[in-house]
């Protein structure tokens, strides 16, 4: 038996993951000035451990170093958002093709019990948001991960959880105002692990890429809404900004996910 202790987190990556999950999470707020006092005594570590940090997440892209002024939290915009939503599809899309191309029992399996946590997540979610809500990003990001895992080029997998962080942070900002449309978040993720066992590639990238965009059109309707640009008839079908540059177009909501009594459902992408 091996009686070898974990190796400890150093006190950075401690640290480091705590102030990501706060960025991530939305309680640091986008444009917000991260004062390295205000900091010391909310994180209890050194000033230089946060400017080691500071730096760390800066590299990430989810802090802005302000030469002699300090640091903040990465502004948000939509142009940003479009731009993120983008590069994560094609970055997704490619390193899922790849995956399914090289495919084999390893990766097979991977898949398969990712999406069953995923999924007995999503059935918690269903009965306590607020209680499992972390348990489903937790294994949604599993999932996805797993998705492209098969990839073989760690490049892609890096930028891929660049990009993956970045378009969490909007979701989490959109949360504030309106949930995910879980049901058809649910009915994705088994079309996706369905196409990728079948290997088929076509259908794989078209559900991802659908179930990709869907959190920039929710932020887009979140930035219409604080404009008040939001506000329809009630006979009016409300409109959704295209990631992919096409615009803004009648909502296509078939699936029947969306609003039910009163409230939007939650999901993950």
């Amino acid at each position: 038996m091996d009686a070898r202790a974990e190796p400890q987190p150093s006190v950075a990556d401690v640290v480091y993951d705590r102030l990501r999950a706060d960025i991530l999470g939305g309680a640091l707020q986008p444009g917000m000035k991260l004062k390295l006092e205000g900091l010391r005594g909310r994180y209890d570590v050194s000033i230089n451990t946060l400017r080691e940090t500071l730096s760390r997440l800066s590299a990430d892209g989810l802090v802005e170093a302000e030469g002699q002024r300090g640091f903040t939290v990465m502004p948000a915009s939509l142009a940003d958002l479009i731009d993120i939503t983008e590069t994560r599809r094609l970055l997704e899309c490619h390193a899922a093709r790849l995956s399914v191309e090289r495919a084999d029992l390893e990766w097979e399996s991977r898949m398969v019990a990712a999406y069953h946590k995923l999924s007995k997540a999503e059935e918690l979610v269903v009965k306590d948001a607020d209680k499992h809500a972390d348990l489903l990003e937790t294994y949604n990001r599993e999932f996805h991960i797993a998705l492209i895992s098969g990839c073989n080029s760690r490049w892609l997998l890096h930028f891929h959880r660049m990009m993956y962080d970045q378009s969490l942070r909007y979701r989490m900002l959109a949360f504030r105002v309106k949930d995910f449309p879980r049901d058809q978040s649910r009915r994705e993720h088994r079309q996706i692990l369905d196409a990728a066992l079948a290997r088929e590639i076509d259908t794989l990238e078209a559900v991802l890429g659908t179930h990709i965009t869907k959190g920039a059109e929710m932020y887009a309707e979140h930035e219409a809404a604080a404009q008040g640009r939001a506000l329809v008839a009630p006979t009016q079908r409300p409109k959704r900004y295209d990631p992919l540059g096409r615009g803004l177009s009648e909502r296509a909501d078939s699936t029947g996910a969306g609003v039910e009594g009163g409230r939007t459902r939650r999901s993950s992408s």
